[in-house]
């Protein structure tokens, strides 16, 4: 028999060991060696062994021997889970590694508008839900602890006075504990990876492997005598004839399955410590792999257990008392450190992620609240991190100890197990809902998760203390509050189901019709919105849609708190990494939206989204979506309002208009001022004109008098007056045509020294104040294909505005010819003073004119010269100069021919 002590001593050596290779992965990981371990799939599919904890060690074989091969659901649901990868696992891992979750709470407060309420709701439940589980965890330990401290197998389950179950629970939790706090919190990761924790848990899923395998061997060809006996033991005994109940064993497959992609050691291990989205392929198959050798000798040691061992024997510990019962001390410590790995990374793993949802979602948030010198003032915000986490690492074990001590310790394991998975499996709706339909809202997952997981208390958790402890003899038998339908193992009156299948099915059930309600009857705001688009396309798109705001603090508040949170070294490279991509090497990065929202990404690795959003938050303000992103929400609104094909086609119209007003409305505030120029001008343009026609046109009625030279004199003023109305109206309709798109372009061929002559010709005719124009003899050899007459009209417009505005002495013209491999660039330059930049902006507005500059024109030339060019397929734009005033008129290189066609020449005079 082995002695106590020397199992303790034993266990002892085993952590260090443990120990040893975490300290020795993690050193490796910081220095960048190691990388083909480190971050191998063999290694990712052994750290989701965390999922064999000692229920499934010790607790497989007691089910076995208890309900037959009902066992076996524990691990189908696992296995059609991963075989199934590619519809959900591959989405939870690319979302989590988009969004840098670090949690189940952060990823599922992240797909809800990061809510913290709800991150808070789904650690509080976490915590609550996981807590049987580590009592099981610390009952599996005492339990094979009291073996050893049995004189005698046959006494196990009679521990004697000198075994106390209770105070080695206390020192098996404080141990855990301990070890907890020094394995995973020695540092604040800023990726919330743990690679020293995956390490120890591959090598301890290869020792608990070996463990069950050997003492199956032992048993099959040791004791039973071969295979052949073993599967005549097996259908002689009463396992072989247990009968399969379809609704529990449904049930108990759809409670595993949805335990392990809800459990939060699960999620940590499967999408936080996950490097690489190829692993799930190779883990798709390995892992039903080692769940099929984890099970392969359940059976047969159950059966030999049964036939071997004194009656009343705890069949979960038959891994343990077969070995014993036979004097074989060596596997009977093998089998012992199986379940004590088991055990302890399952609590290891557990206890960290929970913890890192505590201190994230929970501690952060609230000492941020309070914390009136916010998140850049003095105070390491990674100690506060650091000894959140450890402090709820030590209270997480504590409250599995005292469920320990509440529940007696005399469940089996299986039992506790299942209560365990109940409550996890409350996440299922929201997580499923989030991945898959957009139109899931937070309310609708904070509706749906308080539904289920009360539901799940009163059904599971309150009755597993037993009768008169949580609830009394009287709950139990007339319902709560005397109500027959409020009985927690016949609920709503419905009786005559299974225990375990009436509360599962019950706080699901009313879990997902909550959810679903809630969120068709509920609106969530525009971030939740966006953060559903992006959860349930993720495998469409890559990248963000939220940005900031640019009403941004500077970068040293950005870089005090990134050092609070990071640490000094993490944060100076990253902000140095930012710096050299802005082109800004040595100084600190500009505050730009997209600056800040990578920030934001990075800190949530550490301390969670909802709280990396919130401290930011506070340095920066605000966010802003973009027209893409609010184009995204209106059509989701159009999605989530489809109740028939009318409404959507509604929906739909409403959501383009709401589109356009908000463009228009834009485009309105940026020609705010130039829209009541335009009014103004139009007004006084069309008012001067008439007023002349109607004074002059009053002195001729009204004056007898009048000498026939002055009659002569204001009826020509009537006249020009009237002219220029004339014109006024004619440019309104050509640019209103052609704004229109009603214009006919009248293509011909002709030189471009043709065209530039006849224009030339054309505005000098006349004038009193000449201009000296110089064309370039090379436009001769140019031959274009084009609307000669359109184009000469630009011309003539640039060249009268260069004799009507040019203020120089003797006022000259030059026309300059530029070609490059896309487009002909004609130049008219003046040697006036030119432009003032302000006025630069606007001169192609209609009616815009240069304050202090006189001319009979009403500022419709360039406007109409601008559509022009659109309507041609070139463009005119102003050229800044030190000296003189420029324009350039492009033309694209389609319109140039080799030579003008003979059938198609426009005469250029």
């Amino acid at each position: 028999m082995v002695a106590l002590n020397q199992l303790v001593v034993v266990c002892l050596a085993y952590v260090a060991i443990l120990f040893a290779v975490a300290f020795v992965a993690e050193r490796a990981a910081l220095r960048g060696r190691g990388g083909w371990l480190l971050r191998s799939p063999l290694i990712y599919t052994l750290s989701l062994s965390i999922y064999c904890t000692a229920w499934t060690f010790y607790g497989a074989v007691g089910y076995a021997a208890r309900s037959g091969l009902e066992y076996l659901t524990i691990y189908l649901g696992p296995s059609l889970v991963m075989i199934g990868w590619w519809w959900i696992l591959r989405r939870l891992v690319r979302i989590g590694r988009r969004q840098r979750v670090t949690s189940i709470a952060d990823l599922i407060s992240s797909r809800y508008g990061k809510s913290n309420a709800l991150a808070i709701a789904v650690t509080l439940m976490a915590v609550i839900g996981v807590t049987p589980y580590i009592a099981l965890q610390l009952q599996s330990v005492v339990l094979s602890l009291s073996i050893f401290a049995a004189p005698d197998v046959a006494q196990a389950d009679e521990t004697v006075e000198a075994f106390n179950p209770v105070q080695a629970a206390f020192w098996v939790a404080l141990g855990l504990g301990l070890f907890t706090v020094l394995f995973g919190t020695r540092n604040l990761n800023v990726n919330e990876r743990h690679h020293g924790v995956v390490i120890a848990v591959a090598v301890e899923a290869v020792v608990k492997l070996i463990a069950l395998i050997a003492v199956g061997i032992f048993v099959v060809w040791g004791l039973a005598g071969g295979l052949n006996e073993t599967f005549a033991r097996i259908d002689s005994s009463t396992i072989g004839t247990w009968e399969v109940q379809g609704s529990r064993w449904a049930t108990l497959t759809l409670l595993s399955a949805a335990a392990f992609l809800c459990l939060p050691r699960m999620f940590q291990v499967m999408v936080v410590e996950n490097d690489d989205e190829k692993y799930l392929q190779i883990a798709s198959w390995a892992f039903p792999l080692y769940l099929m050798l984890m099970s392969l000798f359940v059976v047969p040691i159950a059966v030999v257990g049964l036939d071997l061992m004194p009656a009343g024997s705890n069949p979960d510990l038959f891994v343990l008392s077969l070995p014993l019962s036979q004097g074989q001390n060596g596997l009977a410590m093998l089998s012992f450190l199986g379940g004590f790995s088991s055990a302890t990374s399952m609590v290891i793993v557990a206890t960290l992620a929970l913890s890192t949802m505590v201190s994230n979602h929970i501690v952060m948030p609230f000492w941020l609240r309070f914390r009136r010198s916010g998140a850049t003032q003095s105070g390491d915000v990674r100690n506060v991190v650091i000894l959140a986490r450890r402090l709820s690492i030590l209270l997480i074990i504590s409250l599995g100890f005292f469920y320990y001590r509440l529940s007696g310790g005399s469940s089996a394991l299986a039992a506790i197990g299942t209560i365990s998975f109940g409550g996890v499996a409350q996440f299922l709706p929201a997580l499923l809902g989030g991945l898959f339909w957009r139109g899931a809202t937070r309310t609708g997952a904070l509706v749906g998760l308080g539904v289920g997981f009360a539901i799940w208390v009163f059904t599971m958790l309150l009755p597993s203390f037993g009768v008169d402890a949580a609830l009394s003899r009287a709950t139990f038998e007339e319902g709560l509050l005397g109500l027959g339908m409020l009985r927690p193992q016949a609920l709503f009156g419905i009786e005559g189901l299974d225990p375990t299948v009436h509360a599962v099915v019950w706080s699901l059930a009313l879990n997902t019709v909550g959810f679903f309600i809630a969120s068709v009857f509920g609106f969530p705001d525009p971030i939740e919105r966006l953060q559903g688009a992006q959860f349930v396309k993720v495998m469409d798109h890559a990248g963000p849609t939220r940005s900031w705001t640019a009403s941004v603090a500077g970068s040293e508040d950005l870089m005090i708190m990134a050092q609070r949170i990071l640490g000094a070294r993490e944060a100076q490279d990253f902000f140095r990494r930012a710096a050299r991509s802005q082109g800004l090497p040595g100084g600190l990065p500009e505050p730009t939206p997209t600056f800040v929202e990578a920030l934001e990404r990075e800190l949530s690795a550490s301390v969670g989204a909802a709280t990396a959003h919130a401290m930011v938050g506070q340095i920066v303000g605000g966010t802003s979506v973009s027209v893409q992103d609010l184009l995204a929400v209106a059509d989701e609104s159009a999605q989530m309002l489809e109740y028939s094909n009318q409404l959507e086609i509604k929906s739909r119209e409403l959501s383009e208009t709401a589109a356009q007003l908000r463009a228009a409305n834009e485009k309105l505030t940026q020609l705010s001022v130039q829209k009541d120029n335009f009014l103004s001008q139009i007004s006084h343009e069309l008012r001067t004109p008439m007023t002349s026609i109607r004074s002059f046109s009053e002195i001729l009625r009204d004056a007898e008098s009048l000498k026939d030279a002055d009659k002569t004199r204001y009826a020509t003023i009537i006249h020009s007056e009237t002219l220029r109305l004339t014109r006024l109206l004619d440019d309104l309709i050509d640019l209103s045509v052609l704004e229109n798109g009603q214009v006919t372009l009248h293509m011909g061929d002709s030189s471009l020294g043709d065209i530039l002559d006849r224009a030339v010709t054309t505005s000098l005719t006349g004038l009193e104040r000449p201009i000296a124009v110089t064309a370039p003899e090379e436009a001769g050899s140019i031959y274009l294909r084009t609307d000669l007459d359109r184009l000469v009209q630009v011309f003539i417009n640039l060249i009268t505005n260069a004799q009507k505005y040019c203020r120089a002495d003797e006022p000259a013209l030059t026309i300059r010819l530029d070609q490059t491999a896309t487009a002909l660039h004609v130049d008219f330059i003046d040697n006036g003073a030119g432009i003032a930049p302000d006025a630069q902006a606007v001169i192609f507005e209609k009616f815009a004119r240069i304050a202090g500059e006189e001319g009979e024109g009403a500022g419709l030339g360039l406007a109409i010269c601008q559509e022009i060019m659109l309507r041609l397929g070139g463009s005119i734009s102003y050229l800044s100069r030190e000296n003189g005033t420029g324009f350039r008129v492009a033309l694209p290189t389609s319109v140039i021919v080799e030579r003008a066609d003979p059938a198609r020449v426009s005469v250029a005079s």
